[in-house]
Protein backbone atom coordinates (compact mmCIF):
# COMPACT_ATOMS: atom_id res chain seq x y z
CA UNK A 1 0.00 0.00 0.00
CA UNK A 2 1.31 3.46 -0.85
CA UNK A 3 1.94 6.05 1.86
CA UNK A 4 -0.97 8.31 0.75
CA UNK A 5 -3.37 5.35 0.72
CA UNK A 6 -2.13 4.15 4.11
CA UNK A 7 -2.58 7.60 5.63
CA UNK A 8 -6.06 7.96 4.15
CA UNK A 9 -7.00 4.56 5.63
CA UNK A 10 -5.81 5.73 9.04
CA UNK A 11 -7.78 8.96 8.73
CA UNK A 12 -10.90 7.05 7.65
CA UNK A 13 -10.61 4.79 10.69
CA UNK A 14 -10.29 7.84 12.95
CA UNK A 15 -13.38 9.39 11.32
CA UNK A 16 -15.30 6.19 12.04
CA UNK A 17 -14.09 5.98 15.64
CA UNK A 18 -15.13 9.61 16.25
CA UNK A 19 -18.52 9.20 14.56
CA UNK A 20 -21.80 8.67 16.46
CA UNK A 21 -21.59 4.98 15.48
CA UNK A 22 -17.99 4.76 16.60
CA UNK A 23 -16.20 4.16 19.91
CA UNK A 24 -17.47 5.84 23.11
CA UNK A 25 -13.94 6.29 24.42
CA UNK A 26 -12.62 7.85 21.20
CA UNK A 27 -15.62 10.19 20.91
CA UNK A 28 -15.02 11.39 24.46
CA UNK A 29 -11.41 12.45 23.85
CA UNK A 30 -10.26 16.04 23.33
CA UNK A 31 -6.89 17.52 22.35
CA UNK A 32 -6.38 18.35 26.02
CA UNK A 33 -7.16 14.82 27.20
CA UNK A 34 -4.63 13.35 24.76
CA UNK A 35 -1.68 15.54 25.75
CA UNK A 36 -0.32 12.99 28.21
CA UNK A 37 -0.73 10.16 25.71
CA UNK A 38 1.15 12.21 23.14
CA UNK A 39 4.13 12.69 25.45
CA UNK A 40 4.08 9.05 26.52
CA UNK A 41 4.03 7.77 22.94
CA UNK A 42 6.83 10.15 21.95
CA UNK A 43 9.00 8.76 24.75
CA UNK A 44 8.13 5.20 23.76
CA UNK A 45 9.24 5.97 20.22
CA UNK A 46 12.52 7.36 21.57
CA UNK A 47 12.95 4.16 23.61
CA UNK A 48 12.36 2.02 20.52
CA UNK A 49 14.94 4.05 18.58
CA UNK A 50 17.44 3.60 21.42
CA UNK A 51 16.80 -0.15 21.35
CA UNK A 52 17.67 -0.14 17.63
CA UNK A 53 14.62 -2.33 17.03
CA UNK A 54 13.02 -1.40 13.67
CA UNK A 55 9.88 -3.44 14.34
CA UNK A 56 9.34 -1.63 17.64
CA UNK A 57 10.06 1.74 15.99
CA UNK A 58 7.46 0.95 13.32
CA UNK A 59 4.85 0.19 15.99
CA UNK A 60 5.60 3.25 18.13
CA UNK A 61 5.77 5.57 15.10
CA UNK A 62 2.32 4.29 14.17
CA UNK A 63 1.00 5.10 17.65
CA UNK A 64 2.36 8.63 17.32
CA UNK A 65 0.83 9.04 13.84
CA UNK A 66 -2.50 7.96 15.34
CA UNK A 67 -2.47 10.56 18.10
CA UNK A 68 -1.25 13.42 15.91
CA UNK A 69 -3.84 12.62 13.24
CA UNK A 70 -6.63 12.22 15.76
CA UNK A 71 -5.80 15.56 17.41
CA UNK A 72 -5.72 17.34 14.04
CA UNK A 73 -9.01 15.65 13.11
CA UNK A 74 -10.61 17.01 16.27
CA UNK A 75 -9.80 20.54 15.13
CA UNK A 76 -11.19 19.66 11.72
CA UNK A 77 -14.44 18.59 13.39
CA UNK A 78 -14.69 22.02 15.02
CA UNK A 79 -13.97 23.83 11.76
CA UNK A 80 -10.67 25.33 12.91
CA UNK A 81 -8.54 23.70 10.19
CA UNK A 82 -8.43 20.40 8.34
CA UNK A 83 -5.92 17.59 8.57
CA UNK A 84 -4.95 18.45 4.98
CA UNK A 85 -4.39 22.08 6.02
CA UNK A 86 -1.92 20.94 8.66
CA UNK A 87 -0.05 18.71 6.20
CA UNK A 88 0.02 21.43 3.53
CA UNK A 89 1.25 23.94 6.09
CA UNK A 90 4.27 21.86 7.09
CA UNK A 91 5.04 21.02 3.45
CA UNK A 92 4.96 24.70 2.50
CA UNK A 93 7.16 25.55 5.46
CA UNK A 94 9.74 22.90 4.57
CA UNK A 95 9.99 24.13 0.99
CA UNK A 96 10.12 27.78 2.07
CA UNK A 97 12.83 27.19 4.66
CA UNK A 98 15.00 25.03 2.40
CA UNK A 99 15.71 27.35 -0.55
CA UNK A 100 19.15 25.72 -0.83
CA UNK A 101 17.28 22.56 -1.87
CA UNK A 102 14.16 23.86 -3.63
CA UNK A 103 15.46 27.20 -4.98
CA UNK A 104 18.78 28.89 -5.67
CA UNK A 105 20.09 29.74 -2.19
CA UNK A 106 23.49 28.49 -1.06
CA UNK A 107 23.78 26.92 2.39
CA UNK A 108 26.39 24.21 2.35
CA UNK A 109 26.91 23.61 6.09
CA UNK A 110 24.52 22.80 8.96
CA UNK A 111 25.33 26.14 10.65
CA UNK A 112 24.56 28.04 7.44
CA UNK A 113 21.26 26.18 7.15
CA UNK A 114 20.27 27.17 10.69
CA UNK A 115 21.18 30.85 10.07
CA UNK A 116 19.18 30.84 6.86
CA UNK A 117 16.25 29.11 8.61
CA UNK A 118 16.12 31.82 11.28
CA UNK A 119 16.46 34.63 8.71
CA UNK A 120 13.53 33.24 6.72
CA UNK A 121 11.40 33.07 9.87
CA UNK A 122 12.03 36.77 10.51
CA UNK A 123 12.29 38.35 7.05
CA UNK A 124 9.94 36.15 4.98
CA UNK A 125 7.45 34.91 7.54
CA UNK A 126 7.53 38.07 9.63
CA UNK A 127 8.09 36.36 12.92
CA UNK A 128 9.25 38.64 15.70
CA UNK A 129 12.87 38.09 16.72
CA UNK A 130 13.21 36.46 20.11
CA UNK A 131 13.81 38.75 23.08
CA UNK A 132 16.20 36.16 24.49
CA UNK A 133 18.22 33.30 23.07
CA UNK A 134 16.30 31.16 25.55
CA UNK A 135 12.90 31.99 24.04
CA UNK A 136 13.21 29.26 21.42
CA UNK A 137 13.15 26.59 24.13
CA UNK A 138 9.55 25.52 24.72
CA UNK A 139 8.17 25.94 28.23
CA UNK A 140 6.08 22.82 27.59
CA UNK A 141 9.14 20.54 27.62
CA UNK A 142 9.61 18.27 30.64
CA UNK A 143 11.93 20.01 33.15
CA UNK A 144 14.94 17.76 32.50
CA UNK A 145 14.89 18.33 28.74
CA UNK A 146 14.14 22.04 29.16
CA UNK A 147 17.07 22.51 31.55
CA UNK A 148 19.40 20.78 29.10
CA UNK A 149 18.24 22.86 26.14
CA UNK A 150 18.37 26.14 28.08
CA UNK A 151 21.93 25.40 29.14
CA UNK A 152 22.92 24.55 25.56
CA UNK A 153 21.44 27.83 24.31
CA UNK A 154 23.27 29.85 26.99
CA UNK A 155 26.53 27.99 26.28
CA UNK A 156 26.23 28.71 22.55
CA UNK A 157 26.01 32.41 23.47
CA UNK A 158 29.29 32.10 25.37
CA UNK A 159 27.81 31.74 28.87
CA UNK A 160 29.52 28.53 29.89
CA UNK A 161 32.07 26.96 32.16
CA UNK A 162 35.67 27.00 30.95
CA UNK A 163 36.90 24.19 33.20
CA UNK A 164 34.96 21.00 33.89
CA UNK A 165 36.47 20.89 37.38
CA UNK A 166 34.44 23.98 38.23
CA UNK A 167 31.27 22.13 37.23
CA UNK A 168 32.10 19.28 39.60
CA UNK A 169 32.81 21.85 42.32
CA UNK A 170 29.48 23.56 41.67
CA UNK A 171 27.62 20.27 42.06
CA UNK A 172 29.40 19.58 45.36
CA UNK A 173 28.57 23.12 46.49
CA UNK A 174 24.87 22.60 45.77
CA UNK A 175 24.87 19.33 47.71
CA UNK A 176 26.45 21.08 50.71
CA UNK A 177 23.87 23.86 50.51
CA UNK A 178 21.11 21.25 50.47
CA UNK A 179 22.54 19.68 53.62
CA UNK A 180 22.49 23.11 55.27
CA UNK A 181 18.89 23.71 54.08
CA UNK A 182 17.85 20.38 55.57
CA UNK A 183 19.13 21.61 58.91
CA UNK A 184 16.95 24.71 58.66
CA UNK A 185 13.84 22.59 58.17
CA UNK A 186 12.41 25.05 55.62
CA UNK A 187 10.60 22.98 52.94
CA UNK A 188 10.75 25.78 50.34
CA UNK A 189 14.48 26.22 50.83
CA UNK A 190 15.10 22.48 50.65
CA UNK A 191 13.06 22.26 47.45
CA UNK A 192 15.03 25.13 45.90
CA UNK A 193 18.36 23.53 46.77
CA UNK A 194 17.27 20.13 45.43
CA UNK A 195 16.35 21.93 42.20
CA UNK A 196 19.83 23.46 42.09
CA UNK A 197 21.41 20.01 42.52
CA UNK A 198 19.38 18.63 39.62
CA UNK A 199 20.14 21.63 37.42
CA UNK A 200 23.87 21.33 38.21
CA UNK A 201 23.79 17.60 37.44
CA UNK A 202 22.22 18.37 34.06
CA UNK A 203 24.96 20.94 33.47
CA UNK A 204 27.67 18.41 34.31
CA UNK A 205 26.06 15.91 31.96
CA UNK A 206 26.04 18.49 29.16
CA UNK A 207 29.66 19.53 29.72
CA UNK A 208 30.72 15.87 29.61
CA UNK A 209 28.86 15.37 26.33
CA UNK A 210 26.06 13.21 27.72
CA UNK A 211 22.35 13.73 27.07
CA UNK A 212 20.90 13.77 30.62
CA UNK A 213 17.54 12.35 29.52
CA UNK A 214 19.29 9.36 27.94
CA UNK A 215 21.51 8.97 31.02
CA UNK A 216 18.54 9.09 33.39
CA UNK A 217 16.62 6.63 31.23
CA UNK A 218 19.54 4.22 31.51
CA UNK A 219 19.67 4.68 35.28
CA UNK A 220 15.93 4.03 35.60
CA UNK A 221 16.24 0.87 33.51
CA UNK A 222 19.15 -0.34 35.65
CA UNK A 223 17.23 0.36 38.85
CA UNK A 224 14.17 -1.48 37.55
CA UNK A 225 16.22 -4.48 36.42
CA UNK A 226 18.15 -4.74 39.69
CA UNK A 227 15.11 -4.25 41.92
CA UNK A 228 13.27 -7.01 40.07
CA UNK A 229 16.28 -9.23 40.82
CA UNK A 230 15.96 -8.28 44.48
CA UNK A 231 12.25 -9.13 44.46
CA UNK A 232 12.88 -12.54 42.91
CA UNK A 233 15.71 -13.30 45.31
CA UNK A 234 13.68 -12.33 48.37
CA UNK A 235 10.77 -14.46 47.17
CA UNK A 236 13.16 -17.39 46.62
CA UNK A 237 14.54 -16.93 50.15
CA UNK A 238 11.05 -16.65 51.63
CA UNK A 239 11.77 -13.18 53.00
CA UNK A 240 9.40 -10.19 52.89
CA UNK A 241 10.44 -6.88 51.33
CA UNK A 242 10.86 -4.66 54.39
CA UNK A 243 13.45 -2.50 56.11
CA UNK A 244 14.67 -5.09 58.62
CA UNK A 245 15.73 -7.31 55.70
CA UNK A 246 17.75 -4.53 54.09
CA UNK A 247 21.07 -6.36 54.43
CA UNK A 248 19.81 -9.24 52.30
CA UNK A 249 18.17 -6.90 49.80
CA UNK A 250 21.42 -4.93 49.50
CA UNK A 251 23.36 -8.15 48.88
CA UNK A 252 20.94 -9.12 46.12
CA UNK A 253 21.22 -5.63 44.62
CA UNK A 254 25.00 -5.91 44.50
CA UNK A 255 24.64 -9.40 43.02
CA UNK A 256 22.50 -7.97 40.22
CA UNK A 257 24.97 -5.17 39.64
CA UNK A 258 27.94 -7.54 39.55
CA UNK A 259 26.07 -9.63 37.00
CA UNK A 260 25.96 -6.60 34.72
CA UNK A 261 29.74 -6.38 34.78
CA UNK A 262 29.87 -2.87 36.20
CA UNK A 263 32.57 -3.89 38.67
CA UNK A 264 31.84 -1.75 41.74
CA UNK A 265 29.92 -3.13 44.73
CA UNK A 266 27.86 -0.03 45.54
CA UNK A 267 25.93 2.75 43.80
Amino acid sequence: MSSPAAFERLHDIIRTLRSPEGCPWDREQTPESLRGNLLEEAYELVEAIDEKDPAHVREEAGDLYLLVTMIAHMYEEHGDFTVADSLESISDKLVRRHPHVFADSDASTPDAVIRQWNEIKETVEGRRPKDSVLDSVSRALPPLERAYKLQKKAAKAGFDWTDVRDVFAKLREEIEETEEARGSGDPAEIEAEIGDILFSAVNLSRVLGVDPAVALHGAVERFSRRFRHVEKGMARDGLPLRADNMARMDALWNEAKAGEGRGRPTG
